[in-house]
């Protein structure tokens, strides 16, 4: 591992050299304190909670220009798979890299003394991350007993406008045109239209036609399995909870009665034959590998989880096996939900980046002037945008990716992601969101409505078309349909600093990840005991205790938030 200690040149003389001044004044110490943080190379060990196997350790092209413009470079660890025990295993041995991303475990941290408050910091010298979240500074503190700020929230973009669907119920695109592009609104719409496909091609490519398949690999249960059963039944996503928008109580979500009716769906897919039976059983390479086939009909995902699998598909050439990619439909029970994936939540704050106690005085001081570049004008278009004339041209004041570029972009993600680094550095990263324009009246962000339609499949338009529709959002949803958030999104929320909810959280996941498979795979006359004896367990006294925690949480969020 590099040192991550700066290759010094003398602080005075250098500063005279570059014209480099303290931020904000202050004595001689204070200057020459500047001075060593604003210049030379210096490494940052950094340690993210999520899977990258894209990183290249900076030498990705837009890495390279980081480090030019800041003299910074990463030394940094992810996790592997779902591994989440890397940041208990620090506090263990009071080992910590300088930056982490710890997602979920920002409490154990800040219970641990290992992250550095912010504030002071950011106040100081960080005017750009400042004027980011300038509306939203209340979202930035922890809690409302201890109201530091101890993460940047990276994961989501200061005001997100999200204008394409990535989620909802796939289908594959081949299986409504050969249906004639029929309305894909409830879950019998969904079935009927696999069924019907299913019933004249039994087979694809000479291999078994796979009606539904879903990723149910360890933490993917949620997305593909778990998550889906309060999408379509109208709830927004608040992880593991519904939480009732009048009173903030919060409870399992799946204890909701019209969720047992969502699984009770997924039983009788499962009883027909029409949910791949190793949905359970399989990793989730195996169930990319099946997407890449293009002999799976239908999965319930976000996009991101199966990209990389479709993207083979789309770059395939033959027509058909273009069309086997997957298009998005808000998917409910019955006509009576609406789904809520584009519900407002302003912005939710939550998962990001932080500095550990790893880090001196003046280093702190540099780490917060690193992450002050990324959030300027100049870094935010570097890492959504890349290198102007590599990545992308100005023509008549407008930011172009050329179509060789979108086409590498949209074919074959990984490589053009491990090779440029565009949208690997947002995670790490404070951002503006997707519809935010900089001064230039250019978006910040490549996600936006014309360049979204730029960059879909000639397939992909033509089901949009004969659906009336210029994106997959067009068919959810809108935001002013479904009201507001007081609290943000839930999911996004540092878990309870109490070991008693951790504890109690472990078991209903323990719970829910053994029964819910257990109710699907049951034959239907088996179904209503299987499921009720889960929700039987889950009335363990710890678990009620846990809901009234959260319950808790919520209410003193929405305090937080505005202000109290």
């Amino acid at each position: 591992m590099v040192s991550k200690k700066v290759k010094w040149v003398a602080p005075v003389a250098l500063a005279s050299i570059v014209g480099l001044t303290a931020c904000g004044g202050g004595s001689a110490s204070d200057s020459e304190a500047a001075a060593e943080t604003e210049s030379g190379p210096i490494d940052f060990t950094l340690f993210g909670a999520d899977t990258n196997t894209n990183w290249v350790n900076m030498q990705d092209e837009v890495g390279k220009v980081i480090t030019e413009k800041t003299g910074v470079t990463l030394d940094a660890e992810f996790a592997i798979g779902g591994d989440t025990q890397k940041v208990s295993l620090m506090i263990a041995s009071g080992e910590y890299p300088d930056l982490i991303m710890p997602k979920g475990d920002t409490s154990k941290l800040v219970d641990a003394g290992a992250l550095v408050d912010l504030t002071d910091l950011i106040d100081q010298y960080a005017p750009n991350i400042k004027k980011l979240y300038s509306e939203d500074m209340n979202r930035l503190k922890y809690s409302k007993e201890d109201p530091s700020i101890y993460i940047i929230p990276t994961y989501t973009g200061v005001g997100q406008t999200s204008f394409d669907a990535g989620g909802g119920f796939e289908l594959q695109l081949e299986v409504l045109k050969e249906l004639g592009y029929p309305e894909i609104r409830t879950l019998e719409d969904y079935e009927n239209a696999i069924k019907e496909y299913y019933a004249k091609n039994p087979t694809i490519n000479g291999q078994p036609t796979i009606p539904m398949s879903l990723n149910a690999d360890d933490w993917n249960i949620m997305i593909g399995v778990t998550n889906p059963a309060f999408m379509a039944t109208g709830l927004p996503d608040n992880g593991e909870y519904y939480i009732n928008p009048e009173t903030y109580e919060a409870m399992l979500h799946y204890k909701r009665p019209e969720e047992k009716e969502y699984f009770r769906w997924l039983n009788k897919m499962n009883s027909e034959g029409l949910l791949d039976k190793e949905t359970f059983t399989q990793k989730s390479d195996q169930y990319l590998a099946k997407i890449s086939s293009g002999r799976v009909l239908g999965t319930i995902n976000q996009e991101w989880g199966y990209s990389e699998a479709e993207n083979a598909l789309k770059g395939s050439s033959d027509a058909t096996t273009q069309n086997r990619i997957f298009g998005h439909f808000p998917v409910t029970l019955s006509e009576e939900y609406k789904d809520h994936s584009f519900i407002d939540v302003g912005f939710p704050g939550g998962y990001g980046v932080g500095l550990t106690t790893n880090l001196n005085e003046a280093e702190q001081i540099r780490a917060i002037k690193f992450l002050d570049w990324l959030a300027s004008d100049e870094g935010q278009v570097l890492v959504q945008w890349g290198v102007e004339g590599k990545h992308y041209n100005v023509e008549n004041g407008k930011r172009v990716i050329p179509q060789e570029v979108q086409d590498r972009k949209t074919k074959d993600s990984a490589a053009f992601t491990k090779e440029t680094g565009i949208g690997m550095y947002t995670t790490m990263s404070p951002h503006y969101g997707d519809g935010v324009k900089d001064t230039t009246d250019n978006y910040y962000t490549t996600n936006f409505p014309e360049q979204i339609q730029a960059a879909y499949t000639q397939p992909e338009k033509d089901a949009l078309k004969e659906y009336g529709a210029k994106t997959w959002k067009d068919l959810f949803p809108q935001a002013d349909e479904l009201g507001t958030s007081d609290w943000g999104a839930a999911y996004n929320l540092p878990a309870p600093n109490d070991s008693s909810y951790s504890v109690a959280f472990q078991k209903s996941q323990d719970i829910v990840r053994k029964r819910i498979p257990e109710a699907i795979l049951a034959t239907p006359a088996q179904f209503d005991a299987v499921y009720d004896g889960m929700l039987k367990e889950l009335e363990d006294p710890s678990i009620l205790e846990m809901e009234k925690t959260f319950t808790q949480q919520i209410k003193d969020t929405v305090d937080l938030f505005n202000g109290k």
